[in-house]
């Protein structure tokens, strides 16, 4: 797809780590034993597979997104079908021989995790076959959308992970030395393609020349060039209606009144290239803000309260990622609590990209709501039957009804 060398090589490990946490996940999912009030009886919860998992991932992650979902989806006893991006069908081909080549040496059908190839027809097909008891989708809002009206339209399951207008928020007792990377990392790792990518950035007033200066010069010493390099920082978008998604969005930037400070312009160069942006001057609310452009432009913007800057971050229709950078305890909690952040994702002095497997990956809002990976996530993937057991000879109705 485009993204550096050492990006792909940690996006095959993401895929073998969720492997090995779900195969210790296998042993510990389950329901618990609650108390009943009826003598003689026992209540338990009882989890089974759905069955079949329909799996539809977008360009910029084509290893990791399958893995999340066909590694928890296969410990519940599913089985998956797969649609990987158009664009990356060689990566989808490629993977579903090594989970084939696995299943069949342990005696497993290969075709426990199938895959198909094509575009919004194929997708549009498994949104509305009765037969796909979840359908996880990945993708744009606007897609998302369509997807889930068509799931819903059949009482169909569906996980949703959408987009994401995130925003990292740096208070004037920040850290610096941690705010420039993790804003560098953010906002321009992956060539600004990932749904966690920041592309807001709150200064608090006191510090935003500095801020700004310092990340300006650090962006200068980005190493742009071809992924496979192992030098290189900064690849390619990954489609030329990429590059003209970034000149239009900085165009449009330009006329509701920011002011490019570095970047904003194509490389000249063979390939889908485009230079890092960094735009400031423009309201927390201008529509261009407020607009997921998937390509590394950075909206700086200043603010001087706690509480309005909350409230930006939770004003766009995504709710995916968000991170503060401070030192005060009070206000960490705040942040994390019913008044702070909104989103699925809630850091304190780390990006808003990188999330770890052990944790729900997911936002909500128009991000979608789903969660994949980590923590409870394995539940979306199976069904849950409260089951009475009575093992006395006496039959006591609930809530002490008589019916005689």
């Amino acid at each position: 797809m485009g993204k550096i060398f050492v990006e792909g090589v940690g996006e095959v490990q993401e895929y073998v780590d969720v492997c090995d946490y779900a195969v210790g996940l296998s042993r510990m999912i389950g329901g618990p034993i609650l108390p009943s009030e009826r003598p003689g009886h026992a209540l338990i919860e009882q989890w089974n597979p759905v069955g079949l998992v329909g799996i539809i991932t977008a360009f910029n992650f084509p290893v990791a997104v399958y893995g999340w979902n066909s590694a928890i989806a296969m410990i519940c006893g599913n089985a998956c079908l797969w649609k990987g991006a158009p664009t990356t069908s060689l990566v989808s081909v490629a993977v579903t021989k090594i989970i084939a080549k696995v299943l069949e040496d342990n005696k497993l059908p290969g075709a426990i995790c199938s895959l198909v190839c094509g575009g919004a027809d194929i997708g549009t097909a498994m949104a509305r076959d009765e037969r796909m008891d979840l359908l996880s989708f990945t993708g744009s809002t606007k897609v998302g959308k369509q997807v889930a009206l068509m799931v819903q339209e059949r009482f169909g399951r569906s996980l949703l992970e959408l987009g994401g207008n995130n925003a990292i928020i740096v208070f004037e007792d920040a850290d610096l030395n941690l705010v420039i990377p993790s804003a560098l990392f953010a906002a321009v790792g992956t060539a600004g393609q990932r749904c966690t990518t920041a592309r807001r950035l709150f200064l608090h007033e006191s510090i935003h020349d500095e801020v700004v200066a310092k990340l300006a010069k650090a962006y200068a010493q980005v190493r742009i060039g071809d992924p496979w390099d192992s030098d290189t920082l900064y690849g390619p978008l990954h489609t030329k209606e990429a590059v003209k998604m970034f000149l239009d969005a900085v165009e449009q930037a330009k006329q509701q009144g920011g002011s490019v400070v570095c970047g904003g312009k194509v490389i000249n160069r063979p390939g889908n290239y485009v230079e890092p942006t960094i735009v400031t001057g423009l309201p927390h609310n201008a529509p261009i803000v407020h607009t997921e452009t998937f390509a590394p432009i950075l909206y700086v913007l200043k603010f001087k309260e706690e509480e309005e800057v909350f409230a930006w971050n939770n004003e766009v229709k995504q709710g995916l990622s968000s991170s503060i950078f401070t030192k005060d305890l009070g206000r960490i909690f705040r942040w994390l609590g019913p008044k702070g952040s909104d989103c699925g994702i809630v850091n304190v002095n780390i990006p808003t990209s990188g999330a770890e497997i052990g944790g729900a990956f997911g936002g909500e809002k128009h991000t979608g709501g789903g969660r994949e990976s980590g923590s409870d996530s394995w539940k979306l993937y199976m069904r849950r039957s409260t089951c009475t057991i009575n093992y006395s000879k006496d039959l006591p109705l609930a809530q002490g009804i008589k019916f005689q």
